[in-house]
């Protein structure tokens, strides 16, 4: 891949210079993406089997969190290797790491098994999360990042809506251990394919790793996520466990900001959100969206099936309605973006889109009817596809080539956190409400308190969008250049250890 002496290292500067097999590379790079999001939805769907053959039903949750977990503590950490020594190598060890973690969690004999085994692939997952955002970014300038948002926006929707089908037929067909063992074909796939075309400068670098800084930020995000899952479930809101997790959480803040100010390599620069101020801006963009995202895709079918008396064999297909106008909208966006190279008013409609949306959507009652519910979520859909892609897009554009994989492992790793926030308060409002229900039973009564909670969940995300709304309008149109992202202001010494890159 050409690059010239203007342009950041390995940064194409022109259409001309976009590798000519760049969409065949980034099939590889959305394929491996694809497993680790499919992978949740997928075990999901075969955890009552997996109860029922290996017993620990206590254990159950532990088998999501310790992969969430995991996933969020290593992507700041993955995405920092990756811009030390190379993002292609960084990228293949951890789809290896996902593949072995995958292999093992279809063997084991037991539920800590299982547990110790999805944590491994969680490690992987994390590198996989913070490879895949950067390796767009070194492989397509940001004028045409646009036209390939399409692509992201689509292994979204098949991991979101196809994980719950695929993992009721593996299941049902197969047994619960394939639906470990399926990643394994598929990713060798993606680890050949990757290997053979995938194609960037190498580095060779001496560089000093951040390990106090990875210390704190593992324990900080471990804290924060196990906040995030306990609270209003586990423990009430205002017990002495969760407020003594706030207190360590908002401790590991304040010494990880200390301690990044001091590092030589920081795992995680602070410059990234003091550079340019579309960056923190997009973070809270992707932030609401990502709320958005795991709240619709939990509770809108929970709604329809319970509420409404959809059927549960069908449950993917129940966002469609959400999903489809998610890739149309983003494609279209992005082919707009790349022939204007202007992206402003795309995430201030898309955030307006998800509040009036989601507004509607905590109207809904028993009476409400499917298809009124499909109109509403088409508007969300519509909305999401305005503010999930261009929001990265916006972060990518905001930050120099060097630091582009701590970047995205930034935007990766506060969407897995949004997102978590936001299921452990949506959680808590819905069990409220259920609660609330008399103890007889009565279905109307149970119906009722169910869509209080629901209205509640949709009326909470209305204002968080509503929010994100303002913040969109802050952001400030800079034209995305063909050669690439805005380099912040360096030194000799940065500018000739970036060339080295």
């Amino acid at each position: 891949m050409s690059t010239s002496p203007a342009s950041p290292a390995g940064l194409p500067t022109a259409p001309e210079d976009i590798p000519r097999n760049a969409r065949w590379v980034l099939l590889g790079v959305m394929l491996a993406m694809l497993l680790s999001m499919l992978d949740n939805m997928v075990v999901g769907t075969a955890m009552p089997t997996i109860v029922g053959d290996l017993g620990g039903l206590e254990h159950i949750s532990w088998v999501v969190t310790a992969y969430t977990l995991v996933t969020a503590v290593t992507t700041p950490i993955w995405g920092k290797c990756g811009d030390l020594f190379g993002r292609k190598p960084m990228y293949l060890v951890s789809i290896a790491v996902f593949l072995a973690g995958s292999a093992l969690c279809g063997a084991a004999q037991s539920m800590p098994e299982l547990i110790a085994f999805r944590a491994l692939q969680g490690i992987g997952a994390g590198g996989i999360g913070a490879g895949a955002f950067a390796l767009i970014a070194a492989l397509v300038p940001p004028r045409e990042r646009g036209r390939y948002q399409g692509m992201t926006a689509s292994v979204m929707a098949i991991g979101t809506i196809g994980g719950p089908l695929l993992g009721g037929f593996i299941t049902g067909n197969w047994g619960w251990r394939w639906a470990f063992y399926i990643n394994l074909p598929l990713g060798l796939l993606a680890l050949v394919w990757l290997w053979r075309t995938l194609h960037l400068p190498t580095r060779r670098i001496k560089a000093r790793i951040d390990w106090l800084g990875i210390a704190v930020l593992a324990v900080t995000i471990s804290v924060i996520v196990l906040a995030a899952t306990w609270a209003g479930t586990t423990f009430a809101w205002s017990s002495w466990q969760i407020l003594s997790l706030g207190a360590v959480a908002v401790l590991g803040l304040h010494l990880f900001v200390r301690t990044e100010r001091r590092a030589a390599e920081p795992v995680l620069p602070l410059t990234i959100f003091t550079s340019h101020r579309n960056f923190p801006l997009a973070i809270g963009l992707l932030l609401a969206s990502g709320v958005v995202m795991f709240g619709a895709g939990l509770y809108l079918p929970l709604f329809q099936q319970t509420v409404q008396g959809a059927s549960a064999t069908h449950s993917g297909l129940l966002m469609l309605p959400l999903m489809i106008p998610v890739v149309i909208v983003s494609t279209i966006a992005g082919k707009v973006m790349s022939a204007t190279g202007t992206y402003r008013i795309f995430p201030i409609l898309g955030a307006g889109l998800l509040a009036v949306g989601l507004g509607l959507l905590a109207t809904m009652g028993p009476d409400t009817s499917r298809i009124l519910t499909c109109t509403y979520m088409v508007l969300v859909g519509m909305g999401l596809g305005l503010t999930q892609q261009m929001a990265g897009t916006i972060a990518q554009n905001s930050v120099a080539m060097r630091d582009m994989g701590a970047a995205m492992s930034a935007v990766a790793l506060f969407r897995t956190l949004g997102g978590s926030l936001g299921v452990a308060v949506f959680g808590s409002l819905f069990t409220r409400a259920i609660e609330s229900h008399p103890p007889t039973g009565a279905k109307d009564a149970y119906l009722n308190a169910l869509t209080n909670g629901t209205q509640q969940i949709f009326l909470t995300g209305a204002i968080l969008c509503a929010v994100a709304f303002v913040a969109a309008l802050y952001v400030i149109e800079t034209p995305l250049r063909k050669a690439g992202p805005p380099i912040p202001k360096t030194s000799p010494t940065d500018e000739a250890r970036a060339a080295t890159r």
